[in-house]
């Protein structure tokens, strides 16, 4: 099983740069994501129709799809739990002060560690500086 952040799920459905990599490695193995990145994706979903990429029946057929998919069992969504918290909060006491780390970066970053990942598949490159301090390695291949 591999984990992809939301910026790679998102790759999955949109032509973004480097997305024909990330579908060959997602064809490699089963995708893990925490729950959280699954709200996520709708918002970067969203962003693409407000950027005028998506009209409102292609997002919509894109959700639909994105939706189905998930309920099929796409995607290995794994819990944001109170446990993952702890794991965030204390990666945070220990951070060093030169590392720029947004939560929902850390929430993913948690969440891999958590569940005993050593890798992570990200093209963020804060998440991907600050993935040392989880105990994880992460891996852009974009």
């Amino acid at each position: 099983m591999i984990y992809f952040d939301t910026s790679y799920i998102v790759r999955l459905y949109l032509e973004d740069p480097g997305w024909q990599k990330v579908r060959e490695i997602a064809a490699t193995d089963h995708v893990a994501c925490c729950l959280f990145g699954r709200a996520e994706a709708l918002a970067a979903f969203h962003r693409k129709f407000r950027e005028g990429i998506l009209n409102r029946q292609d997002m919509r057929v894109l959700v639909e799809q994105f939706e189905r998919e998930c309920d099929a069992g796409a995607f290995q969504w794994l819990p944001f739990s109170e446990v993952v918290v702890a794991g965030l909060l204390r990666a945070y006491a220990s951070l060093p002060k030169s590392v720029t780390l947004r939560a929902g970066d850390a929430v993913h970053l948690a969440c891999a560690a958590e569940n005993g990942f050593k890798e992570i598949y990200s093209n963020d490159r804060h998440l991907l500086a600050a993935a040392y301090n989880f105990g994880l390695h992460g891996q852009n291949a974009i």
